[in-house]
């Protein structure tokens, strides 16, 4: 890890490379094909190397500590010559770039650096210069609005005190001064909690001699600090001497050589930090490499029990799911120290860590084992927390605040298992704030936290990808006329919504035969469900199923009508067709399969139209045997997994694991139609689960009980599928296969979150956001 300093940091996030030999007049894309590899250049580098803010404030209080052989001398005179060389021309310290919320902030960090000076004997005219910007700037003390930093009342107060006992005169009234001291005196007179101790312990410079230091003790680490806080350690040496602070500050210089950022160490954080960004902002196709050793790194740093991990909540759960997700064995056990009645007697929990609540909330979600009831009650009080914060918090003026709140609203509103790639990749590119400054006791930044090389290539890569997918859509829409699908007066025309659930979630431009393939299918499902169901006679429907039994016929004769042939065809070519591409990425011919495919779900099809015909009531079991099949997601899933890159052989087809994994999200899907399309079935007369479970119980069975056990079911299906997809060992079935059955688990519980299925206006919004309107720069 680096630091970047106030001196140099006017854009400290970003560097433009330049060439002045460059042609005026040369072509644009490729200029902009230049700003895309260097973008992703820098981006690589960052990996590696973690950037963070200078802290004048920490520096300061590092500054004060005595020399342990002289206490007429300062330890680190280093820090206090940064000092010297590094006041701004406002004559305050603080935040490199200025920023008018962090007033608070630099009259902060300003005050300790005036006081490390005084206490040294040194800088008369940085004093003189500092005082002046506290007394012109002091009103900011009191400002709600600014951005606060943690136990600023009474870590400012503290330090007018310290300025008393140095004889330091400072210019402020004495009615501010008293202000001050009452809203000390309010904060330190609160009811004692174990969370409070702690976050008294954090705040420890502003309690000085006043401080119970055996108590702050108690929170030292294993590397010597206390809460991995230079000020907090540096105070609580200066008072109590410790091997363990001096070691710990030491080596902190001898990594930074003369200042030191608020918190350190600083690694696991930022680099998840940075995964998590590259792949929520839909660029992670480029840093693979770099992604996987970020994940091997935080695994070995998980497997040890690295305090950076353990003792912190944001990164821990960051970690839990972040490794989780990508397939590495980690226990929710882990987790098990930030409970409820646990978090709110820790120092997050003192100081209402929204930041780290959202982050346990979604690693909560991970759950994919039976008896994960840890996750459970997570789930459960984070939800009811953040929900809380979300209704108690108006309108925030500010965007710090709002960008906090955004981050709840979208935990809350888009659960990891209804979120399409592409909507989320759009939400988090539009939100995405290059200028993220995060608050501890000073403000700090980080390049690995907010970064416009970032935004820059997630916003190239969208618009990239979303020309290609309007290409491939007009190539279908051609497709449907070609195919006069768009003649079958009975029949929905969906293809737009067929194709947003491929391309919003079969991203990768090299994914077109995929989405083609989920496309095409998707749009056949729904002529034929839409024939089965309203369109097609019973004599129409056995010949389409003999139709594609027999294959290799004659259309004008054996087809009883032209709906049939129109269907017929559109099939046959599309079966012959897929079959064909196939060869090139499986080396072999899949179009029986596809037949096969296809077989099955018409006879299941037609197996619900004979009960309709003949007013059957078939057993639950039988209706979910047959409909887990019909709700048609065969012939849109099973063809497309042989275009996502691995090769399939006969026996993963045909093994086990690739039947449960169809089995589970067609569940699934059936299920969450069945729920929300009852009324409208039981109005047509028509029978599904929520009806057939209502019939074949007792009388007290009521639609909200069978919905509501319905619902649970849909979760212990979905929980299984996902244990499924991220499991490694005894699976045969290639991850990238196992990704489509999860994402087309997201699509339904997208589709059917609201509303039934493609009806949602809301559906309409989110084709045009990935398909058709590109994301502009200028509007960001």
């Amino acid at each position: 890890m680096s630091l970047f300093h106030p001196h140099s940091c006017s854009n400290p996030f970003i560097s433009v490379s330049t060439d002045s030999g460059a042609n005026p007049t040369a072509d644009t894309n490729s200029s902009n094909d230049l700003c895309f590899k260097d973008s992703k250049q820098r981006i690589k580098k960052m990996f590696n190397q973690i950037e963070l803010s200078v802290s004048s404030y920490d520096n300061a209080w590092v500054a004060m500590v005595p020399s342990p052989t002289s206490h007429c001398n300062p330890c680190f005179p280093a820090c206090l010559n940064w000092l010297l060389d590094n006041q701004l021309p406002n004559g305050s310290w603080g935040p490199c770039r200025p920023h008018p919320l962090l007033i608070k902030d630099t009259l902060s960090s300003t005050l300790a650096c005036v006081l490390a000076l005084r206490r040294w004997g040194v800088g008369e005219e940085h004093m003189t210069k500092g005082l002046r910007f506290i007394e012109s700037h002091f009103c900011s003390a009191s400002d709600e609005s600014q951005l606060t930093p943690i136990g600023f009342d009474i870590i400012f107060s503290g330090m007018v005190e310290y300025a008393r006992d140095l004889n330091l005169n400072l210019p402020l009234r004495s009615t501010d001064i008293d202000v001050l001291f009452h809203k000390r005196d309010l904060q330190l007179r609160r009811e004692n909690s174990k969370g409070r101790e702690a976050y008294l312990a954090y705040v420890s410079e502003g309690i000085g001699k006043h401080q119970d230091w055996e108590m702050v003790m108690k929170y030292q680490r294993k590397n010597g600090s206390l809460f991995n806080s230079p000020s907090a350690t540096a105070a609580t040496l200066s008072h109590l001497p410790n091997s363990g602070c001096l070691h710990y500050l030491t080596a902190l210089l001898d990594k930074f050589e003369n200042a030191v950022p608020t918190l350190h160490p600083f690694h696991v954080f930022p680099r998840l930090c940075m995964l998590e960004t590259v792949e929520s902002l839909g660029i992670g196709q480029h840093f693979r490499e770099e992604i996987t050793s970020v994940l091997d790194e935080t695994y070995r740093c998980w497997l040890q029990g690295e305090e950076e991990i353990f003792l912190d909540l944001p990164t821990c759960a960051l970690a839990f799911r972040i490794l989780r997700v990508n397939g590495y064995d980690v226990s929710s056990e882990a987790l098990a120290g930030f409970a409820e009645e646990h978090f709110f007697n820790s120092l997050g929990g003192y100081l209402k860590d929204l930041d780290a609540v959202v982050e346990l909330f979604r690693a909560s979600q991970m759950i994919i084992h039976p008896n994960e009831q840890l996750l459970e009650k997570h789930i459960s009080w984070t939800s009811h927390f953040l929900k809380q914060e979300l209704s108690n918090t108006s309108k925030c003026a500010y965007k710090h605040k709002q960008n906090i709140m955004q981050k709840v609203n979208d935990a809350l509103e888009f659960p990891h298992y209804a979120s399409l790639e592409r909507l989320v990749y759009r939400r988090n590119i539009v939100n995405y704030d290059v200028d993220d400054i995060r608050m501890l006791k000073s403000s700090y930044s980080s390049l690995s936290i907010g970064n416009k090389d970032f935004l820059r290539l997630a916003v190239e890569d969208f618009n990239a990808c979303q020309s290609i997918y309007r290409e491939e859509l007009k190539q279908l829409e051609r497709w449907v006329r070609e195919k006069r699908l768009d003649k079958l007066k009975f029949a929905r025309q969906k293809l737009a919504y067929c194709y947003f659930s491929a391309a919003a979630t079969l991203c990768s431009p090299e994914l077109s035969d995929a989405r083609l393939t989920w496309a095409k299918n998707g749009v056949l499902t729904t002529v034929v469900d839409d024939f089965f169901d309203v369109g097609g006679s019973e004599d129409e429907l056995l010949n389409l199923i003999q139709l594609v039994e027999k294959q290799d016929l004659d259309v004008s004769i054996d087809c009883c009508s032209e709906e049939v042939e129109i269907i017929y065809s559109a099939l046959d070519n599309t079966i012959s067709e897929i079959g064909e591409k196939a060869i090139a990425w499986q080396g072999r011919n899949i179009k029986t399969h596809v037949s096969e495919i296809w077989l099955d779900l018409l006879r299941s099809m037609l197996q619900e139209a004979q009960w309709s015909k003949e007013k059957a009531v078939p057993t639950v079991d039988e209706y979910m045997r047959n409909g887990y099949i019909s709700f048609a997601l065969g012939p849109i899933i099973l063809p497309a997994l042989y275009f996502v890159g691995p090769r399939l052989s006969e026996a993963v087809v045909k093994s086990g694991e690739y039947s449960l994994l169809f089995r589970h999200v067609s569940t699934c899907g059936r299920l969450l139609n069945d729920i929300h399309s009852f009324k409208r079935e039981s109005m047509e007369g028509k029978l599904n689960a929520v009806s057939l479970h209502i019939i074949h119980g007792t009388n007290s069975v009521t639609e909200d009980h069978v919905n509501q056990e319905l619902k649970h079911l849909i979760e212990e299906r979905r929980r299984e599928l996902h244990r499924l997809v991220l499991q490694k060992n005894d699976s045969i079935v290639p991850r990238q296969c196992k990704e489509l059955f999860w994402k087309m688990s997201k699509v339904l519980h997208l589709f059917y979150m609201k509303d039934d299925g493609f009806t949602s206006h809301e559906m309409a919004n989110a084709v045009n956001a990935v398909i058709h309107e590109p994301i502009l720069v200028d509007q960001l």
